[in-house]
Protein backbone atom coordinates (compact mmCIF):
# COMPACT_ATOMS: atom_id res chain seq x y z
CA UNK A 1 0.00 0.00 0.00
CA UNK A 2 1.21 3.60 -1.04
CA UNK A 3 0.29 6.81 0.75
CA UNK A 4 -0.03 9.69 -1.50
CA UNK A 5 -0.55 13.75 0.71
CA UNK A 6 -1.95 16.30 -1.37
CA UNK A 7 -2.67 19.65 0.07
CA UNK A 8 -5.80 18.90 1.73
CA UNK A 9 -6.33 14.84 1.06
CA UNK A 10 -4.38 11.93 2.22
CA UNK A 11 -5.30 8.64 -0.39
CA UNK A 12 -4.11 5.29 -0.28
CA UNK A 13 -3.49 2.77 -3.15
CA UNK A 14 -3.41 -0.65 -3.46
CA UNK A 15 -2.24 -2.38 -6.39
CA UNK A 16 -2.48 0.88 -8.56
CA UNK A 17 -6.63 1.39 -7.17
CA UNK A 18 -7.45 3.66 -4.87
CA UNK A 19 -8.42 1.81 -1.89
CA UNK A 20 -9.27 4.95 0.77
CA UNK A 21 -9.13 8.59 1.79
CA UNK A 22 -9.26 11.29 4.24
CA UNK A 23 -10.16 14.56 3.78
CA UNK A 24 -9.18 18.00 5.49
CA UNK A 25 -9.99 21.10 3.93
CA UNK A 26 -8.69 24.32 6.07
CA UNK A 27 -9.63 27.89 7.35
CA UNK A 28 -7.77 30.05 8.70
CA UNK A 29 -5.46 27.61 10.26
CA UNK A 30 -8.03 25.18 11.60
CA UNK A 31 -7.78 21.84 9.38
CA UNK A 32 -11.05 19.89 9.58
CA UNK A 33 -11.24 15.92 8.93
CA UNK A 34 -14.22 15.60 7.03
CA UNK A 35 -14.39 12.74 5.82
CA UNK A 36 -12.63 9.34 6.02
CA UNK A 37 -13.31 6.49 4.00
CA UNK A 38 -12.18 3.02 3.67
CA UNK A 39 -13.23 -0.04 0.75
CA UNK A 40 -15.08 -2.39 2.20
CA UNK A 41 -12.72 -5.39 1.31
CA UNK A 42 -10.23 -3.44 3.15
CA UNK A 43 -12.11 -2.59 6.46
CA UNK A 44 -10.85 -4.04 9.49
CA UNK A 45 -7.12 -3.48 8.45
CA UNK A 46 -6.23 -0.51 10.43
CA UNK A 47 -6.28 1.21 7.06
CA UNK A 48 -8.77 4.32 8.33
CA UNK A 49 -6.56 4.41 11.56
CA UNK A 50 -3.38 5.22 9.54
CA UNK A 51 -5.14 7.81 7.18
CA UNK A 52 -6.31 9.84 10.00
CA UNK A 53 -3.02 9.37 11.95
CA UNK A 54 -0.69 10.60 8.77
CA UNK A 55 -3.88 13.47 8.35
CA UNK A 56 -3.26 14.49 12.00
CA UNK A 57 0.91 14.18 11.59
CA UNK A 58 0.53 16.07 8.35
CA UNK A 59 -1.76 19.02 9.53
CA UNK A 60 0.37 19.14 13.10
CA UNK A 61 3.55 19.73 10.67
CA UNK A 62 1.91 22.95 8.70
CA UNK A 63 1.52 24.42 12.61
CA UNK A 64 -2.11 24.25 11.49
CA UNK A 65 -4.86 23.22 14.55
CA UNK A 66 -7.03 19.91 13.97
CA UNK A 67 -10.69 19.47 14.27
CA UNK A 68 -12.72 16.33 12.99
CA UNK A 69 -16.38 16.42 12.08
CA UNK A 70 -16.24 13.20 10.80
CA UNK A 71 -17.33 10.48 13.48
CA UNK A 72 -14.62 8.20 12.75
CA UNK A 73 -12.05 10.54 12.92
CA UNK A 74 -13.68 12.53 15.99
CA UNK A 75 -13.37 9.27 17.90
CA UNK A 76 -9.74 8.49 16.37
CA UNK A 77 -8.70 11.63 18.31
CA UNK A 78 -10.61 11.05 21.54
CA UNK A 79 -9.11 7.67 21.85
CA UNK A 80 -5.56 8.52 20.22
CA UNK A 81 -5.15 12.51 21.46
CA UNK A 82 -7.81 12.49 24.50
CA UNK A 83 -9.59 15.41 22.64
CA UNK A 84 -13.48 15.86 24.16
CA UNK A 85 -15.97 14.84 21.72
CA UNK A 86 -18.76 18.46 21.36
CA UNK A 87 -22.26 18.98 19.75
CA UNK A 88 -22.67 19.03 16.83
CA UNK A 89 -20.12 16.68 16.59
CA UNK A 90 -16.49 17.96 16.98
CA UNK A 91 -13.24 17.33 18.53
CA UNK A 92 -10.61 19.81 18.77
CA UNK A 93 -7.07 19.61 19.53
CA UNK A 94 -4.26 21.50 19.09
Amino acid sequence: MEYITEKHRIFVVDNSEEIGEVTFPERDGVYVINHTYVDDRYRGQGVASELVRRAVEEIEGRGGRVEATCSYAALWLARNRGCEITSPLSCPIN
